[in-house]
């Protein structure tokens, strides 16, 4: 599936890979994922995407975003929204699939391998185009959660498809305290 001269890019989304991980019982080590794919190919870029309350005095997820930071990933972040629904529950909106959709155009004339770390079926149209463009795509995600994470839709269009839990030995470790769904904005959903 990787060939060791092939110049890499992987694209994280965020909430998608914490919900995937979490419904599988375990925690990413960032440091092993991106280690794991430095010797799989040559990695050119690893961009982790996720929205951030700015208002808050403590966001749970600013540690992981600060390491991530000065560990070698291209952090890209947005302010979430937060708002009301109609039952009065408090909800945060934080969609951050458009910036990974343009930075994996820019990026695509320049690798040969895109690996992204969703399941959401909304990336199927980006896939299909880095594809004309001579892009390999790898997707990760996981069919072993209920539901599954991945959207059937990418998991054809993707030319591989790296269920999540086999990573587990690789790039896994054993969840910590339980997290509020604070900790990573937006639904995770496929």
């Amino acid at each position: 599936m990787f060939y060791k001269d092939e110049r890499l890019a992987l694209f994280i989304d965020g909430s998608n890979l914490y919900a995937a991980s979490k419904s599988l019982g375990f925690d990413i080590d960032y440091k092993l994922l991106r280690q794991e794919f430095e010797r799989r190919g040559k990695l050119l870029r690893a961009f982790y995407y996720t929205a951030l309350l700015e208002n808050d005095e403590y966001s749970p997820i600013r540690p992981l975003v600060d390491w991530l930071n000065y560990n070698g990933f291209t952090m890209v972040t947005k302010a979430a929204k937060e708002y009301t629904d109609s039952q009065g529950r408090r909800k945060v909106k934080g969609n951050m699939d458009i910036e990974l959709a343009v930075d994996a155009m820019e990026l695509a004339p320049h690798i040969d391998h895109a690996v992204l770390f969703s399941g959401d079926g909304d990336f199927r149209p980006l896939v299909e185009s880095i594809q004309r463009q001579g892009v390999r795509v790898s997707v990760v995600s996981t069919i072993r959660s209920q539901p599954p994470m991945i959207a059937d839709e990418l998991r054809r269009q993707a030319d591989n498809f790296i269920e999540l839990d086999a990573l587990r030995d690789v790039i896994g470790r054993p969840p910590r305290e339980p997290r509020t769904d604070r900790e990573e904005i937006g639904s995770g959903q496929a």
